[in-house]
């Protein structure tokens, strides 16, 4: 492992890239409003850059796998992302809206790379034993993005306009590009190349995800857990009007639980071993289910506490599942199980969010309560998985005795 690359690089970088990405979105959406003067045009905007990462996640995550340079294929994808926030920029409202729509979608492809594609570098950066530290500041890193981006990109449309917010979204975004290209290169591969197909390689990927219980446990959690916090972040601009009078003060509630959960993994910063990961998986959608039962109240004080409640949970599972990722992930398919898991995350939360809007125009508690029974689906999912005998005979149970480092 080179030296000369330190962990502090490597957070600046992931926390540039993260934030520039949690702005990019909001970003958007202020200036397809300003621009088009059209909320559903806004709107398709934003969905057209986050619609494509269930496809680009697992073909990004493969290529980085096969690459002795994971660092510069990141710092690529990076740049084009980039650059494709700049050409939607400069052709929103000149070029016709599909166009502007197809540039949206294509660079959504690369949206996991600036999740995903960072995390799997980690056991590469730090030593064996400075893992589950560096895992949980790298998880930090989203809870500072997801607490700064909207935040920033509200700041700056308002004070220089929503155009100058995309900018400085993909500024941030490319300033994370020196850390990316000089993260180490991946040693077992020098003078060796794929002997696989990238289509090998995916099937092989989505396989062991499939086939490895505690991966393929935390995955499905994770992932209808996702569905129902879709659902919280779309039913917060109504709960900030019911609580504070404005839909807009849905931003502080969205505020309070990136705090708690920011605030949570500082905490395990500090104390990185105490936890498991799998009993966090679970624990952690439990905290949301109640949290959700919690705001269905529609309290003002009890929306509050349930934000709080929501991301002590929600941080400690992020947390939690990259380290049940790099524990259990094959070295040769890292880069592909992170970047599918981010994937699948964002589709999850997509669908979430889909749902979400049109349940809380029928009622808002109601909208929540059918989030908080996501967040328990996602528990009895967890449940399933381990208490259903594994159908091969070599599959590894639960909690079978397995070797404390894998190769």
């Amino acid at each position: 492992m080179p030296k000369r690359y330190s962990m502090t690089l490597y957070l600046t970088g992931a926390t540039a890239a993260r934030t520039g990405d949690e702005m990019s979105g909001p970003a958007l959406l202020l200036v397809g409003l300003s621009v088009t003067g059209s909320a559903s045009a806004a709107s398709a905007l934003l969905s057209g850059i986050t619609v494509s990462a269930a496809v680009g996640g697992p073909v990004f995550g493969a290529m980085l796998d096969r690459s002795a340079r994971p660092g510069r294929l990141l710092a690529g994808a990076l740049a084009a992302y980039s650059a494709a926030l700049l050409v939607i920029l400069v052709s929103l409202g000149r070029l016709p809206l599909p166009v502007v729509l197809a540039t949206a979608v294509c660079g959504g492809l690369l949206g996991p790379a600036l999740a995903g594609g960072w995390t799997s570098q980690l056991p590469r950066v730090v030593a064996p034993d400075g893992l589950p530290r560096a895992n949980t500041l790298d998880a930090l890193t989203f809870n500072t993005a997801s607490l700064a981006g909207p935040a920033l990109a509200g700041a700056v449309a308002m004070t220089a306009g929503a155009t100058v917010s995309v900018v400085v979204s993909l500024a941030l975004i490319a300033l994370a590009l020196p850390a990316a290209w000089s993260l180490p290169r991946r040693v077992e591969a020098v003078g060796a190349g794929p002997s696989t197909s990238v289509v090998a390689d995916l099937v092989a990927g989505f396989a062991a995800i499939g086939r490895t219980r505690p991966l393929a446990r935390a995955t499905l959690t994770s992932v209808v857990s996702y569905v129902g916090v879709g659902m919280l972040v779309t039913c917060t601009p109504l709960l900030g009007e019911r609580a504070l009078g404005t839909t807009g003060s849905g931003t502080f509630l969205l505020a309070a639980l990136a705090a708690a959960s920011l605030l949570a993994n500082a905490l395990l910063a500090r104390r990185p071993g105490l936890l498991r990961p799998d009993a966090t998986v679970l624990g952690s959608v439990l905290a949301l289910a109640l949290a959700l039962l919690v705001a269905a109240t529609l309290s003002p004080l009890a929306l509050f506490a349930a934000m709080v409640v929501a991301g002590a949970g929600a941080g400690p599972q992020l947390t939690a599942l990259f380290a049940v990722r790099h524990r259990e992930a094959p070295e040769r398919l890292r880069g592909q199980i992170f970047t599918t898991g981010a994937s699948l995350k964002i589709t999850g939360f997509a669908v979430g969010a889909g749902i979400g809007g049109p349940v809380a125009t029928w009622s808002l508690s109601g909208s929540l309560l059918v989030a908080a029974g996501f967040e328990l689906l996602a528990a009895l999912g967890f449940v399933l998985l381990t208490l259903i005998p594994p159908r091969h005979a070599d599959a590894p149970s639960p909690h079978a005795t397995r070797p404390r480092v894998r190769p």
